[in-house]
C-alpha cells in the first residue's frame, strides 16, 4: 500500500527494526535501530508487532508527505518535527491526514528519531530483517522521490492511545557517563592507561558511523603490541589500536577484529550511546556484571509497563 512520497530524504535517513539475529557466525552483523528502546516504543504506541519496520532519521531534514490517511508516532531524538507548519507532538500516536507534510527541522536533542506508521513501513526482508545495512548492500538511504509502501494495518489490533508519561521518555542528558563492563584483554593496558580511559572525556569524531564510533582524547597508554589473534567482537566492544583512541564497535560493525578491547558498552547503555554524534563528549563509567543485568532488566520493566498502559496483546 502506497502511503508516503518523501520530498527531502534529510542527513541520513535509513529503514530499520530490531535487526538480523544469528547470523553473525556468517559474518553478517545485527544491524538494526541504534536507539532500540525509542524504536519499539513507537511501535507499541501504535499496535504495531515491536519489530515492525520505522524510519530511522539521522539529525534532520526529513520531509515526507502522506499519500494516505496514516497514524504515525516519533520517538527517540528531538528533531523539532513539525506538521504541515505546526510543531508535532512526541512520544503519542499521531494522524496524518492525505496530503499532510511532515519535516524534521533541526536537532534540538539527541541524534536519532523513529518515525513509525501503522502497519509498518513494507520495504523487502532480507535475512529475516528489513533493516538497511549499507556495507552489506543490504537496502539503502531513502531518496528524493520515492515511494514508500506500508503493510496492512486493518489487521492491526486496537489499543489505547496514549502519550507517554515522562517517566518512561529517555533522558538525552550528555552529562550522563556510558557504563561499561572492563576487559577482557585489560592486561594490554598499563594501570595509566586505564585509569585514563575511565577518568578522561572523549570525543565522537567526524568519521564515525552506524559501524563505530571513533573518539579523540587523551591516548590510552598500552603496555604491549594492540594486536591478538582475531576473535569474536559484541557490539559495544571498545578496541584500542595503536594510536591509543578509542573506538566503540556499534550495530553494523564487522563481527570478528584483531585489537585488544578495553571495555565493552553495557547493553542497557547502547540506546543512549546511539543518541550520541559527532562533537559530544563520552565519559565512561565502570559497572559490574550484576549492576550492568539488573540496569536491562530495569529497562524491560518500562516496556512491559508501557505494554500494560497500553493493553498491548503481544
Amino acid at each position: 500500500m502506497k502511503a508516503f512520497r518523501i520530498i527531502h530524504p534529510g542527513i541520513h535517513t535509513t529503514v530499520q527494526d530490531l535487526g538480523r539475529s544469528g547470523l553473525m557466525k556468517y559474518g553478517i552483523p545485527p544491524s538494526g535501530a541504534m536507539d532500540q528502546y525509542s524504536y519499539r516504543v513507537g511501535n507499541l504506541l501504535l499496535g504495531n508487532p515491536e519489530n515492525s519496520a520505522s524510519l530511522e532519521i539521522t539529525l534532520q531534514g526529513l520531509k515526507i508527505e502522506a499519500l494516505i490517511p496514516v497514524t504515525i508516532s516519533i520517538t527517540g531524538a528531538d528533531l523539532c518535527p513539525y506538521l504541515n507548519g505546526d510543531p508535532a507532538p512526541q512520544w503519542t500516536p499521531l494522524i496524518m491526514k492525505k496530503g499532510e507534510i511532515i519535516h524534521f527541522k533541526q536537532r534540538k536533542k539527541g541524534f536519532r528519531a523513529y518515525l513509525a506508521v501503522k502497519g509498518g513501513f513494507d520495504v523487502p526482508e532480507v535475512l529475516g530483517s528489513r533493516s538497511t545495512f549499507i556495507r552489506g548492500k543490504i537496502g539503502n538511504p531513502i531518496s528524493e522521490g520515492e515511494i514508500i509502501s506500508i503493510g496492512d494495518f486493518g489487521a492491526i489490533k486496537s489499543i489505547k492511545s496514549l502519550t507517554l508519561p515522562k517517566l518512561y521518555i529517555p533522558d538525552l542528558n550528555l552529562h550522563d557517563p556510558i557504563q561499561v563492563i572492563m576487559g577482557p584483554q585489560n592486561e594490554y593496558y598499563t594501570l595509566q592507561g586505564i585509569d585514563t580511559f575511565l577518568n578522561a572525556s572523549y570525543k565522537v569524531t567526524s568519521q564515525s558511523d552506524r559501524m563505530a564510533y571513533r573518539t579523540g582524547g587523551p591516548p590510552i597508554e598500552i603496555a604491549k603490541d594492540p594486536g591478538i589473534i582475531t576473535e569474536p567482537i559484541p557490539r559495544g566492544a571498545i578496541q584500542v589500536p595503536g594510536d591509543g583512541k578509542p573506538i566503540i564497535l556499534l550495530w553494523d560493525a564487522q563481527v570478528t577484529g584483531g585489537y585488544a578491547k578495553i571495555a565493552t558498552v553495557i547493553s542497557a547503555d547502547m540506546d543512549r550511546l546511539g543518541q550520541r554524534m559527532p562533537g559530544d563528549t563520552i565519559h565512561f563509567q565502570q559497572v559490574n556484571r550484576d549492576m550492568a543485568i539488573e540496569l536491562l532488566f530495569e529497562k524491560k520493566r518500562k516496556i512491559d509497563t508501557i505494554k500494560k498502559l497500553l493493553n498491548y496483546q503481544d
